[in-house]
């Protein structure tokens, strides 16, 4: 009767009133499907992971694709306004071109009409050679020729360069010769060989003279 006491207190579990067995049993079960349950949590945590970076990289390459396409559609704006402006710039340069050549001509053809009046006087005159005996008149009509001349080139911006008794200034006068004397002051002109002019403020040819030294 002890023996079976003995045995029946081995088999049972005062707590649970179950047998170990079975209690050693559960226990296993449990902890088998808690480590399937946290397999199952790992495999769906990195699914996750896996899945969002699948999704970042999806995003970064539609981001690249799209700084490229930006970067495309600027540098094709920038070709477009710089053909514009070379396109601009060639007209305002071929216009600039028939302008000024349009504004010589005009003022060539000014300056003709100008000097063509003399002409015309410089024709009567000439006409009239034959029939003028007397030689102060002859003299008289090419002194108003003379004047005529020079009047219309005055006109079109035409100005003489002063010479005689002016000192000499390399701007507006060449010198060809130098003359020691002390009748003048050092560097004066004293003499002028071919007459200088200036159209406007611009030389358009220095007047050759000779210029006193010590």
């Amino acid at each position: 009767m002890k023996n079976f006491f003995k045995i029946k207190k081995q088999k049972d579990n005062p707590f649970t009133g179950k047998d170990k067995g079975d209690e050693n049993k559960t226990m296993t079960e449990e902890i088998n499907e808690q480590e399937i349950i946290e397999e199952q949590t790992e495999n769906s945590e990195q699914e996750i992971v896996e899945e969002n970076n699948s999704e970042n990289n999806i995003e970064e390459n539609k981001t690249e694709e799209t700084e490229e396409e930006k970067l495309k559609r600027d540098f094709e704006n920038l070709n477009n306004q710089y053909l514009r402006l070379a396109a601009d710039f060639d007209n305002y340069r071929k216009r600039q071109a028939q302008e000024r050549s349009a504004l010589l001509q005009y003022g060539a053809e000014e300056c003709m009409k100008k000097v063509l009046e003399v002409v015309d006087n410089f024709d009567r005159a000439v006409g009239m050679v034959d029939k003028i005996d007397n030689l102060d008149k002859m003299k008289e009509t090419f002194f108003i020729l003379n004047k005529q001349l020079m009047d219309s080139l005055g006109k079109l911006g035409l100005e003489q360069i002063k010479c005689v008794g002016e000192k000499f200034d390399p701007t507006l006068h060449e010198a060809v010769m130098q003359i020691q004397t002390e009748e003048y002051p050092e560097e004066t002109i004293i003499n002028e060989l071919q007459k200088g002019y200036k159209l406007g403020d611009k030389v358009i040819r220095p007047a050759m003279v000779s210029v006193a030294v010590k």
